[in-house]
């Protein structure tokens, strides 16, 4: 059974989540990938964040990008994305979504910030099909790679990284 998720995300819900428990997703996450998120960090480091429509306390950031065929899940190991995690964990960010191993220093950001990583399969298809709306927030010159906005329901992912281990690590 899965655990249903509505973003904006609260410490609480975080703290009560596990390694390997099957997550849905609702409400309004942030899609970006390689070219976004480090301009989103710049904005962060230089005070611009204020100025925007962007709200990261509690929310999700979905490693991918935004295309007529729907979106599907990138690398989250990428350097471009992985060097993201400890700024927008600062920032609020408690959910990231993505695909792959992520390193040892970000498992340790996620839990310093109390932040969890999940991994979704490639399933393109059924996420179109659970994104109700989407909005290019943040960087339109970057096209498909500009970060959006996107309301979803029930968008299905395993939490991979949470409280310092991993699905490798966990023995429960």
């Amino acid at each position: 059974m899965a655990i249903d998720i509505q973003t904006p995300i609260s410490d609480e819900v975080i703290a009560a989540l596990r390694v390997g428990d099957m997550v849905t997703i609702t409400g309004y996450i942030y899609a970006g990938r390689d070219r976004a998120l480090p301009k989103l960090v710049r904005m962060i480091e230089d005070g611009e964040i204020e100025n925007s429509d962007i709200q990261l306390q509690g929310s999700v950031v979905f490693h991918t990008a935004v295309s007529p065929a729907g979106v599907g899940p990138t690398s989250s190991n990428k350097v471009e994305i992985e060097s993201s995690f400890r700024t927008l964990s600062k920032e609020g960010v408690k959910l990231y979504l993505g695909k792959g191993e992520i390193s040892e220093i970000t498992i340790a950001f996620l839990e310093e910030n109390n932040a969890v990583y999940a991994v979704i399969p490639p399933v393109t298809a059924l996420l179109r099909s659970k994104t109700l709306e989407q909005k290019v927030v943040a960087f339109p010159e970057e096209g498909i790679e500009a970060l959006h906005v996107l309301k979803v329901l029930k968008i299905p992912a395993i939490i991979a990284v949470a409280h310092g281990l991993t699905i490798r690590e966990d023995n429960n």
